[in-house]
């Protein structure tokens, strides 16, 4: 066996990559104080409102840190001007995108860069039940399968181009589950390709593929 050489990420990516999980963890700590305000008594809440108001001047501040970081590293924010020429992907999503994708010459092809992000079928089988219906993987990076999701299921019901395809699945007796994974996996197919030839979406090459 001859595996590939390992390369380090790259240390601006790494940096993107932790801006973004810090940013993850301060929303969830948000959602989290803001349910404890529920049922809350009157002087913890007033701690809460507190701890919930220092929490959105940190989202202010790494966002902030977020959007000088592209600023400081043109490269990285043309690939995200790029990611965001594909309908439904928006800065936020892109940017996650790249932080988790890291290099995109680490994958050989479109359907490699899906297994990654747990976006390949497989079949449901058991001792008693040799074949079942597909699912999703549950395995891969869960961050990419989550910043995939709503872009999947916005365009899903407002971009022409994926409620075709959405449409035909449906037509076939696809479940909206399953069609909104293979709406993922092509938005992934679509970030690969965008990324390896540096192209902006076309969206003559969705209709082309869907």
């Amino acid at each position: 066996m001859k595996p590939s050489l390992w390369t380090p990420t790259a240390p601006e990516v790494k940096e993107l990559q932790a801006l973004l999980r810090r940013l993850e963890s301060v929303i969830e700590m948000t959602t989290q104080e803001q349910n404890r305000l529920e049922t809350a008594t009157p002087t913890v809440a007033g701690l809460t409102l507190a701890h919930l108001e220092y929490l959105k001047e940190q989202q202010k501040l790494i966002k902030k840190l977020i959007s000088d970081h592209f600023d400081q590293h043109p490269h990285l924010k043309q690939q995200r001007d790029l990611l965001t020429s594909i309908p439904g992907i928006g800065e936020q999503t892109a940017s996650v995108l790249l932080a988790e994708i890291r290099d995109v010459s680490d994958y050989n092809n479109a359907r490699q860069l899906a297994a990654y992000a747990g976006l390949t079928p497989c079949e449901r089988s058991s001792a008693t039940e040799v074949k079942g219906k597909t699912r999703l993987s549950c395995t891969g990076n869960v961050r990419l399968r989550k910043a995939l999701y709503l872009p999947a299921v916005v365009p899903m019901r407002h971009n022409p181009l994926l409620k075709a395809m959405s449409d035909r699945l449906l037509g076939r007796g696809k479940v909206k589950m399953q069609v909104i994974g293979a709406l993922m996996r092509k938005l992934v197919h679509l970030a690969f390709g965008i990324l390896k030839s540096q192209k902006p979406f076309d969206p003559n090459y969705l209709l082309a593929t869907s």
